[in-house]
């Protein structure tokens, strides 16, 4: 059996690329998405040509029972879940208040906090009785500060934030490591940023801001922190880590 690392959204930006650099540290990355199954077996394949063990599956996590059928199938045939990273996303576009459905706004709250909820209310026991475990929570800006346009966002991301503060104050001392990050600014990603801006504009900013100008957050240098996450010695455990482009202005100093 094999120690797991499980990547609730492995977009092609930071969940496949932490899947891989966990993979490359000798775990078994189990990779999921909610759509493009192409995608995400090229990201398996990618992982499996640097001598990595991967797998993985399309799931909607939204949906009742998926996401505790999945960890319950994963601890069974693959091995324990030692890492859990939950990426996914709650991003519905920016829009005001009149232009928020109900439909999209109770969606944000599904993706960001109840799907952490339903992963960690099955996880967290399993990890106690290990004694061990790291659940790493990607996180946003808007979970720092609510703008006009970000109803959904903002709301359902604060609460991913404190839902974090809630599951360590539970569970650090019988041995879980609970962090979250806030990804504070653009990231080089072509299945988020790239599909929101289009192919066109999204290389116009690729060109303009990141590449050599490293005005981008590198999903590369994302995973390299998660796992130095997992890796922190106890005595110094980090809840709250935030990223951003040294370009770029802080939550708390941005207008």
């Amino acid at each position: 059996m094999s120690k797991v690392c499980l990547v609730l959204g492995a977009g092609r930006g930071i969940g496949a690329t932490v899947a891989k650099k966990f993979a490359l540290e000798g775990f078994h990355s189990y990779l999921c998405r909610r759509s493009d199954q192409s995608a995400l077996e090229e990201s398996i394949a990618e992982i499996k040509n640097q001598g990595g063990l991967a797998s993985g599956e399309l799931i909607d996590a939204t949906k009742e029972h998926v996401i505790e059928e999945l960890i319950e199938k994963i601890e069974k045939d693959i091995g324990a879940i030692e890492v859990l990273i939950y990426n996914l996303g709650a991003q519905s576009g920016f829009k005001n208040l009149a232009e928020t459905s109900l439909k999209e706004f109770e969606w944000g709250w599904k993706m960001a906090s109840q799907g952490l909820f339903r992963a960690t209310k099955i996880l967290c026991p399993l990890m106690v009785n290990r004694g061990s475990g790291t659940i790493i929570a990607t996180s946003a800006t808007a979970a720092m500060r609510g703008n006009k346009n970000q109803h959904s966002h903002a709301a359902a991301m604060g609460a991913r934030r404190l839902f974090c503060q809630t599951l360590n104050d539970e569970f650090a001392s019988q041995g879980i490591h609970v962090a979250h990050v806030i990804v504070d600014g653009m990231v080089d990603a072509p299945d988020t940023l790239g599909k929101i801006l289009g192919p066109e504009l999204f290389e116009e900013l690729r060109t303009k801001k990141g590449k050599s100008n490293d005005g981008l957050i590198l999903p590369e240098k994302i995973a390299e922190a998660y796992v130095f996450l997992h890796n922190q010695h106890r005595s110094t455990w980090t809840h709250e880590m935030d990223l951003r482009s040294f370009s770029d202005s802080s939550w708390w100093n941005s207008v």
